[in-house]
């Protein structure tokens, strides 16, 4: 079933157009009723990023929760994971999370968090749908049951603890030099603050938000400052953290960029001679490299590959008991510590592994050789139906040409009227020419559909 609002990562578009005060005021009071379960006094926690826009939607989502008696904390500018954390810690009915991650700033969203801090399923996200375009009216609480809203101090230090606790017990930073990029973004406060806790020489980047200026060219999806700074002051590891710190990108100390694939490798290496695998083996995305996949192979581990999306990643862990996983793009989850992405949590795992080998990042996180990987786009206009008479046979000689030692994955954005085409393999040559020749039969489609 197609959905009206949710996407694969919440509710997410430009703010006062698709995310307006109206629709937020509409999902505080659905959300509101649905998790109102019991007699208890039932209470959310919100917290946001650093967007001009979290005001205006943080205050339509109080109104909603509060007009059908939710008691609201606020808990201001927090990572995603912190309020995953806190809404569990605290026993909350229910967490909401005001970002759009990695997007830009005139964009905005709306993620939620069950008590158990989890996000929520389809099946709920479709409960909530439900209630939003309904008459709500008749269910609004009386003056006297009206919620409170109120603003928590002390959520900053209660985070960065957490987070600080991930680490084996006497393990410090002491003798790091470290770059943190915050993205101008939700942790912009608590990372810097608890790699200095840790002992850490910390030099920060992407601290100074303004409302406007978050992901903009800084954070994991424009690592070129963060580059530049690491070779300046000759650190030792760079963080880049996205706008609401649920994914992460390092730099080694020579420089080169370390994608979630690499992290991912590196972290399961050392769990497994730790014997801190649940299982033998990860959980990543049709996205992650082959090369990836040839390299656990040969560890004895296995590489479980889930539909794109954090989501999709964690419920097969939760499903099969794996302890490790994530995304190409620096969504690492690691349900031992978080019940979901933790942009921080995963650099404070690295750099253990860092401590505790003795050896720089660069040796660490080259644990496996590459393949070429080809990522095009094709797009189409909205509600267009593509001819399959057009692209299948394309794809399946494609298929075909690549062989067992290659893959060709096709898949819609999520977010985006695109159809993606990444190809790859051991021959960078092939793998281009067949990436093409697919790219050319979904534009043929396109146009045949217009």
């Amino acid at each position: 079933m197609r959905r009206a609002y949710f996407g694969t990562d919440g509710i997410r578009g430009l703010a006062n157009t698709v995310i307006t005060p109206e629709l937020a005021l509409k999902v505080g009071q659905a959300a509101g009723l649905l998790f109102q379960r019991g007699e208890h006094r039932h209470r959310v926690v919100i917290g946001k990023d650093t967007r001009l826009s979290g005001y205006m939607i943080e205050y339509a989502l109080v109104a909603g929760f509060t007009s059908v008696g939710m008691d609201v904390l606020l808990l201001g500018p927090m990572p995603t994971p912190a309020v995953a954390m806190l809404t569990r810690s605290m026993r909350c009915d229910l967490g909401v999370m005001i970002s759009a991650s990695h997007n830009p700033y005139e964009d905005n969203g709306i993620k939620l968090f069950g008590p158990d801090g989890y996000k929520l399923n389809d099946e709920v996200e479709e409960e909530i749908e439900g209630l939003i375009d309904a008459d709500l009216r008749l269910r609004l609480s009386k003056p006297d049951s009206l919620g409170r809203a109120k603003r928590i101090e002390s959520v900053h230090a209660r985070y960065i603890e957490f987070a600080k606790r991930t680490l084996p017990r006497q393990l410090d930073l002491d003798g790091l030099r470290i770059v943190v990029d915050c993205a101008n973004g939700a942790a912009y406060k608590v990372a810097p603050e608890a790699l200095w806790e840790l002992g850490a020489d910390v030099i920060s980047i992407g601290v100074e938000p303004d409302g406007f200026n978050i992901n903009r060219d800084v954070g994991s999806t424009a690592p070129a400052a963060l580059i530049a700074k690491v070779r300046e002051t000759r650190a030792d590891i760079g963080i880049a953290l996205d706008g609401d710190a649920d994914r992460v990108i390092i730099v080694d100390e020579k420089g080169h960029l370390v994608d979630g694939d690499s992290l991912m490798a590196a972290i399961a290496t050392s769990w497994r001679e730790d014997g801190r695998l649940s299982r033998p083996g990860i959980v990543a995305t049709v996205m992650s490299n082959l090369g990836l996949e040839r390299y656990l192979e040969g560890l004895g581990l296995s590489l479980v590959r889930t539909a794109v999306g954090d989501r999709y990643v964690l419920e097969r862990m939760r499903q099969d008991g794996y302890n490790l996983g994530g995304e190409q793009s620096g969504h690492i989850i690691m349900p031992d510590h978080a019940t979901t992405g933790d942009g921080l949590v995963a650099a404070l795992q690295l750099l253990a592994v860092v401590k505790g080998r003795n050896r720089p990042v660069s040796e660490i996180c080259q644990c496996f050789e590459r393949l070429p990987q080809i990522l095009k786009n094709v797009r189409y206009s909205k509600g267009q139906v593509l001819s399959e008479d057009l692209v299948g046979p394309v794809v399946e000689a494609a298929r075909q040409k690549l062989g067992s030692g290659g893959r060709l994955v096709i898949r819609p954005s999520g977010t985006e009227p695109l159809i993606r085409v990444m190809g790859e393999g051991d021959d960078r040559h092939l793998v281009e020419a067949v990436v093409d020749e697919v790219v050319e039969a979904f534009t043929r489609a396109a146009a045949a559909a217009a």
